[in-house]
């Protein structure tokens, strides 16, 4: 694999389907890589579910060997017992890959969907349709690995731009 090619994991954290795309990054030129979602099966109790994301997520890392991660932030449900649990489900998505040794980048849906559609307000229609725009090749199945997608590419988008920044901001020095 080329130095300056970076693959990138997204997560869209869910606790019933967590979303993953994994996509290379070389300047702006993006690539697909894979995608898919991990289930947690609803009859077992929440420490299986949480398990089985866990599992299932450091299992898709280890066979896709991203280098970087990023995890999209959790809408704020009306309900306070689904977004606990949502927000432990993000949990796993954030703790896995720090496990497996990535940095971890967290970005709000907005931004994500300003990214790649260039409205903050997009419906999921328009994310898998930019999404596939932009990774001709991709296999988004679902709109949670469609999301991850997203996630993945919004990363690969402000990560190049906080490089410039940090470079700016260095020789400014």
């Amino acid at each position: 694999m080329n130095s300056s090619v970076i693959r990138i994991i997204g997560i869209d954290p869910g606790l019933r389907n967590m979303g993953w795309g994994v996509i290379e990054a070389s300047g702006s030129r993006l690539s697909f890589v894979a995608c898919g979602v991990i289930h947690s099966a609803s009859g077992l109790s929440l420490a299986e579910r949480l398990c089985a994301l866990h599992e299932g997520l450091l299992a898709t890392i280890a066979l896709h060997a991203p280098m970087e991660a990023a995890v999209e932030e959790t809408f704020v449900n009306c309900d306070p017992q689904s977004a606990l649990k949502l927000g432990q489900a993000r949990g796993v998505a954030l703790v896995a890959p720090a496990l497996a040794g990535l940095p971890v980048a967290e970005y709000a849906a907005n931004l994500i969907k300003k990214t790649v559609t260039g409205n903050g307000h997009a419906e999921k229609a328009q994310i898998a349709m930019m999404v596939k725009f932009l990774l001709p090749k991709s296999e988004a199945k679902s709109a949670d690995s469609a999301d991850a997608l997203a996630v993945a590419i919004t990363h690969a988008q402000l990560r190049a731009s906080r490089a410039l920044l940090k470079s700016a901001a260095a020789a400014a020095r």
